[in-house]
């Protein structure tokens, strides 16, 4: 009796199986010519270019200012007596030296009057001193006795003429009148305010940095000032001297810079936003459109202007930002060219249609409104 051969049995396909697995290595085969078919037969993605440019760049330093006049100074009496003429109008400009107010001096005129008077006695008086003692009728010391009664009497001519003075009140320098509460005929005595005068051309800006930040600053070093008075104005000016003491309280120095005021916008008491340029530098700088960034990672997309505007997802060390830009610090070259807008859409590789690169003189607005015309 023979030992029957054991024989493994095949598994059964069955015809719908066979067919399933003849689709899927058929299509296996085929997707990488659908898909390139696909992405050649699609649309280039369009795009707003923008080169990188080395620009001067500094880290802004923020802080808020009180303004104050150039020059500036409440305008008083020293005497007591009553106001006879005003020769100004609340907000005048007036020159140095010019008059502004008179109280009444008639009293000081008459006794400058008979001062000069008096001098003039004595000064006759020393002449025929002179003339006697010449002929030696009279003694040298009443020609000396004669010639210091003269100058007493001099002396209080000019003594008078010293507190007439203070009778007059005149513009130190050139500026503009503030409001004036007085009237011809107030009386008025030592410490009353008559006006204040204020020089409006120049104007002194105050603001308290941190003392941290002494290393970074520096006579002479820009910096921008906004109001809100003024909303569409930014102010220029520069530092003109740094405190040389720091608050113990809080650790800040004052520093006062000067801003032109030619149009007399400005006024003493404003408060102002102040940010100054500090570690001022030559640096790369892109858009800041055009960094896509992903964690703590930053990335631009690089088109290769020799192949096409090929796409290049390309890595970068970023620095300081400020509005619209960014500074790198590594990962680029100036000249290099970055989408700016379309960011979203492209893919590395990708060689899209530039319809423009944005520059001093066009806008990304521009270009996207050219792009819709054509």
């Amino acid at each position: 009796m023979h030992k029957a051969a054991s024989l493994t049995a095949l598994p059964v396909i069955t015809a719908s199986q066979a067919w399933r697995r003849f689709t899927l290595l058929l299509l296996a085969t085929l997707w990488p010519f659908a898909t390139a078919l696909a992405q050649s037969a699609a649309p280039d993605t369009p795009v707003i270019a923008s080169r990188v440019t080395l620009e001067r760049w500094s880290d802004p330093i923020k802080a808020l200012g009180t303004l104050k006049a150039d020059e500036s100074v409440t305008l008083s009496a020293t005497v007591t007596d009553v106001v006879t003429a005003i020769d100004f109008d609340d907000g005048d400009n007036v020159a140095a030296g010019q008059r502004l107010l008179q109280l009444d001096d008639r009293e000081e005129q008459a006794q400058l009057r008979a001062a000069n008077a008096r001098a003039d006695e004595q000064r006759n008086a020393l002449r025929r001193f002179t003339q006697l003692q010449a002929r030696n009728l009279s003694a040298r010391a009443d020609v000396e006795d004669s010639q210091a009664r003269l100058n007493q009497a001099r002396a209080d001519a000019d003594a008078l003429k010293a507190r007439l003075a203070n009778y007059r009140i005149s513009a130190p320098f050139s500026g503009r009148m503030g409001l004036r509460d007085i009237s011809i005929g107030t009386l008025v005595t030592p410490g009353t305010e008559l006006a204040t005068l204020d020089k409006l051309d120049v104007m002194r800006l105050d603001f308290s940095v941190s003392a941290v930040y002494l290393a970074r600053l520096s006579k002479g070093a820009m910096l921008r000032a906004e109001t809100s008075a003024f909303p569409e104005r930014i102010f220029q000016g520069e530092v003109a001297i740094i405190g040389t003491r720091v608050d113990p309280v809080s650790r800040s120095v004052t520093v006062r810079a000067r801003l032109e005021n030619p149009e007399k916008r400005l006024r003493p008491g404003m408060l102002m936003q102040v940010e100054l340029d500090a570690a001022t530098r030559e640096t790369l700088v892109v858009p800041e459109s055009a960094i896509v960034s992903e964690g703590r990672s930053h990335y631009v997309w690089r088109l290769d202007e020799n192949d096409a505007n090929r796409v290049q997802r390309r890595q970068v060390d970023i620095g300081a930002r400020r509005k619209g830009e960014v500074e790198i610090l590594d990962g680029l070259e100036r000249g290099d060219l970055l989408v700016a807008h379309g960011t979203e859409q492209v893919r590395e590789g990708q060689t899209p249609e530039l319809l423009g690169i944005v520059d001093d003189d066009t806008s990304i607005k521009a270009l996207l409104r050219q792009g819709r015309d054509d």
